[in-house]
């Protein structure tokens, strides 16, 4: 049986993660190569140096191969940054016979299509959310009903011209064909989101380095996506401006802040400190419980300094609250609630941060949890937490598309993928 071979490249702020993955039919994706390499020349999600962006891939595509043990030559991107945007709307048709055809559908989602963009923008992503068929709803797959009125209601993410077209340069100068760039928030809640959250309504927080991404999810389908330009990287400044520490030692110490709030990070001459755990102590505890409790020796981790836990806390939660407050304020003025029946999903490496969950609570007022990547089979071990959720989506997302690679990159016409990938050629006619 011949094995499809897909690739998948997330450009991230803080890293670049490539994942060669081998595809056989009916089993999940196996993993066979990974590599991530420090990001240089990309900033909050953008790229800012070409050829320092250019490099960063290529090292970390030569080491994926060196490891899977194979020569790739088309992949899938991710895209970010703050100009990512998003609407919904609608197109309608008349069925040409006494049943809907794939080419009614093809001329409905054309129809949605025509909308007026400002010229630095194009569509990435044109996602039915679902069909109406004379004037019945709900229906996602209406091929071979009877109708004489068919009309869809899309999901349109776009982004800059500029955003797309120097990623798609970066990677084509080390001599890889770029065959789809996928917004990072919509590759993220393919891999940690579940049927059951997206049916109820969910809200979906990619928080990386430089950007935050953003997904609501209602009765199944996307109805908002966007980004917004703060990250894990404005916690790190924070620490060091606060601490008066370098952002080297600042990085460490957000890394790893959960061992020193749980006082398991002693000094070079240090005693094993009290173990109790603590988000921190409570303000309503007694001081003298407190006081020896304050001040933690960073030796261990190479910073020569001690600091109090209460600061390093309130620093992290206060930027925490920023970012938030953000995301809550752009949703807003698209017209659209962020606190979702199933509540708030994290992801990205900055959901690691201890009691992040608590912090999201407190601000919308609804359940949280931290969302992992999951699907896929093989060398998982390095890219399982949170901040692989959009690299393990973007190979998802070439399944749902039903790409075969191993034939020069063309999709196949089978029902493997679903409707979605039957008309995932068509969509690709459509963009630019």
């Amino acid at each position: 049986m011949a094995k499809k071979i897909i690739t998948a490249i997330d450009v991230g702020s803080f890293k670049i993660t490539t994942v060669i993955s081998s595809v056989e039919d009916n089993h999940a994706p196996t993993v066979i190569g990974v590599c991530s390499f420090p990001s240089k020349g990309i900033k909050k999600g953008v790229v800012v140096n070409i050829d320092d962006a250019t490099n960063a891939i290529s090292e970390s595509v030569t080491a994926a191969e060196r490891m899977a043990g194979v020569t790739i030559s088309d992949v899938f991107v991710s895209i970010n940054g703050e100009q990512v945007t998003s609407l919904n709307n609608k197109g309608v048709v008349a069925v040409a016979g006494s049943e809907i055809t794939i080419d009614d559908t093809y001329r409905a989602i054309e129809n949605a299509r025509t909308l007026s963009l400002p010229d630095n923008l194009n569509p990435i992503h044109i996602i039915p959310r679902e069909f109406v068929v004379d004037n019945q709803g709900g229906i996602k797959y209406p091929i071979g009903m009877s109708g004489g009125r068919l009309e869809v209601e899309t999901h349109i993410i776009t982004a800059p011209n500029s955003y797309w077209q120097n990623i798609k340069k970066c990677v084509e100068q080390i001599g890889l064909h770029v065959y789809d760039v996928i917004f990072n928030g919509w590759a993220s809640s393919l891999s940690v989101l579940t049927d059951t959250e997206k049916e109820l309504g969910v809200t979906m927080l990619d928080i990386g380095a430089g950007t935050t991404s953003i997904a609501i999810f209602q009765e199944g389908s996307i109805i908002y996506s966007s980004c917004i330009p703060l990250g894990g990287n404005s916690i790190t400044s924070d620490i060091a401006i606060g601490l008066q520490v370098s952002l080297e030692d600042a990085e460490k110490i957000k890394i790893n802040m959960s061992d020193i709030l749980d006082n398991k990070c002693v000094g070079k001459k240090g005693k094993d400190m009290d173990s109790t755990p603590a988000l921190l102590r409570r303000t309503d505890e007694p001081k003298e419980k407190k006081s020896k409790d304050e001040d933690v020796d960073l030796g261990v981790l190479g910073v020569d300094k001690k600091i109090s836990k209460d600061m390093l806390q309130s620093i992290i939660e206060a930027r925490c609250e920023e970012i938030f407050e953000m995301a809550k304020d752009n949703v807003s003025k698209a017209g659209y609630d962020i606190a979702m029946p199933a509540g708030i999903v994290l992801t990205g490496g900055t959901s690691l941060l201890r009691n992040i969950t608590k912090t999201t609570q407190c601000v919308f007022g609804v359940a949280s949890r931290v969302g992992y990547p999951s699907g896929l089979s093989g060398m998982v071990e390095e890219i399982s937490d949170p901040s692989f959720a959009c690299v393990q989506g973007l190979i998802k997302h070439a399944l749902d598309d039903d790409v075969d690679i191993a034939n020069g990159g063309e999709k196949k016409k089978a029902n493997v993928g679903g409707f979605f990938g039957k008309i995932g050629e068509w969509f690709k006619s459509l963009l630019p």
